[in-house]
């Protein structure tokens, strides 16, 4: 998507209950996200990882082996982008934050999923792919901002708009693309939190 084109299908000028529904469904219904981090040389790397849960706001919850490189990554540089896509829509989300790394065995507890096993192994005793497994941590990406694309279209009306724009030589407005900076995020969360006090 071009410059020019994301312009276009910018579309900020909606209220933050309507962003966040929309964004809490796309998170919600993409079993899989990369997550990428910045090896000490520098460069990039990206890897698959599931999306345990979703916090108040828009901070997000994964589980890792702490054996694992992405540990060394974290350290030198705990500034993350976790990136979401959905094949059939061609919808997408970016979540830019920092990543924070936990062994709490309450937290862990609290999240823990019989199908972590199948990604840890059984290497005997302890280390046993259960919620006492101590290779088990948790990564907190605590979000700062966040992009996505959602679409509102029917197909048919996407595909007419691409066919304008190939006749107009105007970009397309298939999708709409919404942006979520630091603070609409923190208003974001202080509001579900309120909400789950509130009962």
């Amino acid at each position: 998507m071009t410059e020019r084109t994301m312009d276009r299908n910018r579309d900020n000028d909606v209220p933050l209950e309507k962003k966040l529904d929309d964004l809490y469904e796309l998170i919600d219904g993409i079993e899989t996200a990369m997550l990428t981090t910045r090896r000490p040389d520098g460069r990039l790397v990206s890897r698959p990882m599931q999306t345990q849960r979703r916090t108040a706001g828009t901070d997000l919850w994964f589980m890792s082996n702490v054996e694992t490189h992405k540990f060394d990554e974290l350290a030198f540089d705990p500034n993350v982008n976790v990136a979401y896509y959905r094949d059939r829509t061609r919808e997408w989300v970016s979540v830019s934050g920092t990543a924070l790394l936990t062994r709490d065995r309450d937290l862990v507890q609290g999240l823990y999923r019989p199908d972590w096993r199948a990604w840890l192994g059984d290497m005997g005793g302890e280390r046993d792919g259960g919620p006492g497994d101590p290779r088990i941590v948790l990564i907190l990406v605590e979000a700062q901002s966040v992009t996505y694309s959602k679409k509102d279209r029917p197909l048919p009306m996407v595909l007419f708009e691409i066919a304008k724009g190939i006749v107009t030589g105007q970009p397309p407005r298939a999708a709409d693309l919404r942006e979520l900076g630091e603070q609409e995020l923190r208003r974001a969360m202080a509001r579900e939190q309120a909400r789950e006090i509130g009962g």
